[in-house]
Formats: structure tokens, C-alpha cells, sequence
């Protein structure tokens, strides 16, 4: 079991998602948009943040540099159907950074987490 905080502007795929990985066992922290899941990351500890790039305000390529200058150790995953954004050596995306494209099937998103939690 992870702590996991997700960020997805879209609410509908914010649900689906946080109900598909806490059926997995994980306990997930929901925010639709980067400066929210921001104030949830001071609040607390989580091992993964799970975030879409493509967010208003503050996007997830931000949110994931502010997040590893906070926590280091937390692991970080875009899930995106813009995968060539979050992979540009421009943006500074965090070295270790893994990347899910979508469309994906929820079996691929919860293996995919598991596996990145349990490096």
C-alpha cells in the first residue's frame, strides 16, 4: 500500500483513477489542479505523485520539480497523452520521472504503480 497524490484537472478521469488505485490498496489524495496538490505535499508524506501534465495554473511539470525540491525520495509519474512534452531535456522534468501515455487500461496504470513503488 502507497500513499499516493493525484493530480488530474479532469474530474471524471480524477475519480476513475483515485477509485481504480484505492481498489488496489492504495490510500490516494486527489487535487484537480498543481497548486492544490502543492498545498496537499506540505501537508503530508506521500510515496508517489501521479499527475497529468496538461493542468491550468500550475501544470504537472512544475508541480513534479516543486515536488522532488520538497521530497526527493517521492517518486513521480506523469500519466499524459503528451508524453514528448514531459520527455523534452528542456523542461527539467525530475531524472526519474516514469511516464504513462494515455489512453491506458487501468490494469496498466495500477501495475505500472506498483512497480515504481516497489523500486
Amino acid at each position: 500500500m502507497a500513499a499516493i497524490l493525484l493530480a488530474e484537472d479532469d474530474e471524471s478521469m480524477r475519480s476513475f483513477l483515485k477509485r481504480a488505485l484505492e481498489k488496489a490498496g492504495h490510500v490516494v489524495v486527489d487535487a484537480g489542479q498543481g497548486d492544490d496538490a502543492l498545498a496537499e505535499l506540505q501537508l503530508r508524506e506521500f510515496d508517489l505523485l501521479l499527475t497529468d501534465i496538461v493542468m491550468p495554473g500550475m501544470d504537472g511539470i512544475e508541480l513534479a520539480r516543486r515536488s522532488a525540491d520538497i521530497d526527493p525520495a517521492m517518486k513521480i509519474m506523469f500519466i499524459t497523452g503528451f508524453a514528448a512534452v514531459a520527455l523534452n531535456p528542456a523542461n527539467r522534468t525530475p531524472q526519474e520521472a516514469k511516464v504513462l501515455s494515455k489512453p491506458f487500461h487501468l490494469r496498466d496504470l495500477v501495475d505500472e504503480v506498483d512497480r515504481l513503488i516497489a523500486a
